[in-house]
């Protein structure tokens, strides 16, 4: 790590010269510094040091630490957080160190700490005192610390707006700054362009006072109701509306490219179809502003409708907002205030389903073709049930054969089986008195909380029992995998993280137990990631197995959400929706893919999402791996 002990500040020092100039001058500044007192040799004087950084690598990644420095500091889960109103004072560079010491002092002198960011090279270091502006304290103490930084910025010939503008929050300042006379030619030009004040009111003139309540998040007798929740949010101050708060508008689930979030809003384009925009309805729910019950109402379901629980602003979110388990809070008080509609009932329902409408395939497979009798569009094709996934329940490695891979696609499963019988293990499924096991997530997303604690709670009973046998438990069916270490964590008082990290995914056993002699170089493969996979970090796993097990040619899709989320693309209401989140890059790259290059997708809704737009078909690395299996065989 380049941060060396528990330092109070770093600054990063770029040169841009050649390298060797580079190099002279980081030596003199090290030099610099020791003269100074700052050396790690020195141990009468270890208060600091230069750390060098050579390599061009490590650079970008120090950078990309500053980049994230201030969504990281304003991610502290508190009441206060760092607020934005002498953020942008410029000092000359010369003062700038006096000018950071004082003003330090004014935060302390006022109850409060800042924090520190950007670029002190232009004289301009971005602080942000952390206040509680619910609190009528936390307001008085902006204008004090306001009135108190603006004086200093004056005493050292300084700007309070270097960079950000002005806007509401130092408008009203304007005329310390630039005087009267000033003041009166900018209103003169406002009113000869925007006579009706209809372009940006209150900016620049004519503004509101700083701290006036009416123009925070924070009204009068703000009191945010805290409603019995599905989830444990005790790790918020305020419960679910201290996570709720927790979104401060940065707008970054506003981005059209890269990564995952936010899916919904990709294709509407609806503030109220994304992260921001969910999370600011609900902190109004929360607080009574939207009504009586508006937690539970219809306006709040209609502001849900899109969200397809791909879990990308858990991760991908400056602030970590989970609007996926914040989803599933309302859709659980729905279903206590509303019950739950028959096409829900259906979906959730499937694992108990399942089972017996494989035990009867024509009648079956015959039924699904009305399912827009029940919601269902009609230009979707549901998948068939298959003869069920069987295997013996015991094994050193032990399948968990989730529902959608057992009853619509057991190949998948006994492709797995093969190839993990390679790598020297016997394998089993895992199962309860011949009952299989589930992980609650069709319950869950339907809202049907109680139901999908029992069926989470019988799992994960079995699958401890398991584990303290010394057995392994693989899955292959993200969404259900890896709620072992999300929900379960958070709804299962025995199941620890440590419990959670033990269900493996296929493509994490692979390589931690490649099978010997497999070789499918020069294969191109095109991997698609499940969302759950990307938000939880273990997306890359799959190519990782690819290249590095098989010694194929393997790309990661540069893609968003597939759209199938589950039911959410056979629903009639948005399925439209559904493929148009596949057309945003998925598809089109699938498309654009040769014949022969194989599309990897391990997750079973995305598999039929890739079939219904592209007419190709994606499979699980376990088919991959077990097909290389099989020419490894007949080769030898």
């Amino acid at each position: 790590s380049f941060v060396q002990g528990n330092p109070a500040a770093l600054l990063l020092v770029e040169f841009a010269e050649t390298p060797e100039e580079n190099g002279k001058r980081l030596n003199e500044l090290v030099e610099l510094m020791g003269d100074l007192g700052f050396s790690w040799s020195d141990t009468n004087k270890a208060t600091g040091g230069v750390f060098k950084v050579e390599d061009p690598a490590f650079q970008a990644r120090i950078w990309g630490v500053r980049t994230q420095g201030l969504n990281i500091m304003m991610s502290m889960r508190s009441e206060g957080k760092p607020v934005s109103f002498v953020e942008d004072c410029a000092v000359p560079l010369e003062h700038l160190a006096d000018f950071t010491s004082q003003l330090t002092d004014v935060f302390h002198k006022h109850g409060t700490d800042g924090t520190w960011y950007a670029h002190a090279s232009v004289g301009l270091l971005h602080v942000r005192p952390v206040l509680n502006l619910r609190q009528d304290l936390g307001l008085r103490q902006m204008r004090a610390i306001a009135e108190e930084a603006f004086d200093l910025v004056a005493k050292f010939k300084g700007s309070h707006s270097g960079e950000h503008g002005d806007g509401i929050v130092r408008s009203e300042f304007h005329e310390r700054m630039y005087g009267s006379k000033m003041i009166r030619i900018f209103e003169t030009v406002k009113d000869r362009f925007d006579p009706d004040a209809v372009l940006n009111p209150g900016k620049i003139t004519r503004s509101p006072k700083m701290d006036e309540r009416a123009i925070t998040r924070w009204p009068e007798n703000y009191a945010p109701q805290t409603p019995d929740t599905v989830f444990d949010w005790t790790a918020w101050p305020g419960g679910l509306a201290g996570a709720v708060e927790m979104c401060n508008n940065n707008g970054a689930c506003r981005k059209s490219v890269g990564g995952v979030m936010c899916p919904s809003f990709r294709v509407t384009g609806a503030e109220k179809d994304l992260t921001r925009g969910r999370a600011n309805v609900l902190r109004l729910a929360l607080t009574g502003q939207l009504g009586e019950d508006a937690f539970a109402s219809d306006d709040m379901a209609d502001a849900m409708a899109l969200c397809v629980g791909c879990k990308a602003c858990k991760s991908e979110c400056p602030m970590s907002i989970d609007m996926a388990k914040m989803k599933t809070e309302v859709q659980s008080a729905r279903a206590a205030k509303h019950g739950v509609a028959m096409r829900e009932k259906l979906i959730a329902a499937l694992p108990r389903m399942a089972p017996i409408a494989s035990a009867f395939l024509p009648v079956s497979n015959l039924a699904l073709k009305f399912g827009r009798l029940f919601g269902f569009d009609k230009t979707r094709r549901l998948p068939n049930f298959q003869k069920p996934y069987s295997g013996p329940e015991t094994g050193d490695v032990l399948l968990f054969a989730d529902t959608f891979n057992r009853h619509f696609d057991p190949e998948t499963l006994h492709a797995a089986e093969r190839v993990i019988a390679a790598t020297g293990k016997t394998v089993g499924v895992m199962s309860v008195s011949g009952r299989p096991l589930c992980c609650g997530r069709t319950y869950l997303s339907t809202g049907q909380t109680d139901r999908a604690k029992q069926e989470l709670q019988r799992t994960t009973d079995a699958f401890r029992a398991a584990q303290d046998a010394g057995k392994t438990i693989v899955g292959l069916e993200p969404s259900c995998t890896l709620m072992f270490r999300d929900e379960a964590v958070n709804l299962i008082p025995e199941w620890s993280e440590e419990h959670g990290a033990q269900i493996l995914t296929f493509a994490e056993y692979i390589i931690q137990n490649p099978p010997a002699g497999l070789d499918m170089s020069g294969l191109d493969v095109l991997v698609h990631g499940h969302c759950h996979q990307k938000a939880l970090g273990v997306a890359q796993h799959t190519v990782d197995a690819v290249k590095n097990v098989l010694g194929a040619n393997a790309q990661m899709i540069d893609s968003s959400c597939c759209g199938m989320a589950g039911s959410f693309g056979y629903q009639s209401e948005t399925a439209e929706v559904s493929r148009e989140m596949a057309e945003l890059s998925l598809a089109p790259t699938v498309r654009a893919a040769p014949k022969d290059t194989v599309v990897l997708a391990d997750g079973f809704s995305c598999r039929c999402q890739i079939k219904d737009v592209t007419e190709r078909k994606a499979m699980n690395l376990a088919i991959l791996m077990d097909k290389a299996l099989q020419d490894h065989v007949t080769n030898h």
